[in-house]
């Protein structure tokens, strides 16, 4: 493995979703063996998204927000404002990772970003993304994620819920679940400021990135 720089991070703020993909999808078609990685921090207007595989059936209530078929992993989800969004254009074979590990680790920097806040996350085998392992949300999803690999690089990434109106999530089966329970941190009763937290979380993907294995 060569010498490994840190991704670098663009923090991009409230931008609409197609715009975004289109970008990512530019960066990754048009991307060769020295363009430096990059994590992209964004927030998105009220969206549902659909995955590659996703099924309509799981959006159980039409409403005004757009639902925008995608090509990353993963059914479907909602994006809105106060949830961090952070995406990864990764050179995986340069790096000399499997994704299956890198998933891991993107779980692991979650882990510990809320452990940074006092909350308990954990995996759920067969369930990509991250649930609050104890109390009366046990069992919750807090953050989700789905990728798209190109040639061996990455797209798409995912979402941490920090404070944000829940209220579309009951429109869905969340990631495919039906009745599965969708909290952000205040429901936790942390009350963080979004900016830093997403700070929080790009750190600890870069570290997770950088790592010779993952830390959590």
């Amino acid at each position: 493995m060569q010498h490994m720089t840190a991704p670098i991070i663009r923090r991009l703020g409230l931008v609409e979703y197609l715009p975004t993909e289109a970008a990512m999808k530019q960066f990754t078609a048009t991307r060769d063996a020295d363009t430096p990685d990059e994590l992209w921090l964004v927030e998105h207007p009220p969206v549902f998204t659909l995955g590659q595989a996703g099924l309509a059936e799981h959006l159980l209530h039409a409403s005004a927000i757009p639902v925008i078929k995608t090509e990353r992993g993963g059914q479907i989800t909602y994006h809105g404002p106060g949830q961090v969004v952070l995406y990864m254009m990764l050179d995986l074979k340069r790096r000399g990772i499997m994704i299956r590990e890198w998933v891991r680790r993107i779980e692991g920097a979650i882990i510990l970003t809320l452990a940074h806040y006092g909350i308990d996350g954990m995996r759920v085998e067969g369930a990509p993304g991250i649930y609050i392992r104890q109390g009366a949300h046990e069992g919750a999803k807090i953050a989700a994620l789905g990728l798209k690999v190109s040639r061996s690089c990455t797209y798409h990434g995912l979402s941490f819920n920090v404070d944000m109106d829940l209220t579309p999530f009951l429109h869905i089966n969340p990631c495919g679940y039906a009745g599965l329970e969708t909290v952000d941190m205040k429901t936790m009763c942390v009350h963080a400021d979004y900016s830093e937290v997403a700070e929080q979380l790009a750190q600890q993907l870069s570290a997770q990135w950088l790592a010779s294995e993952t830390s959590a």
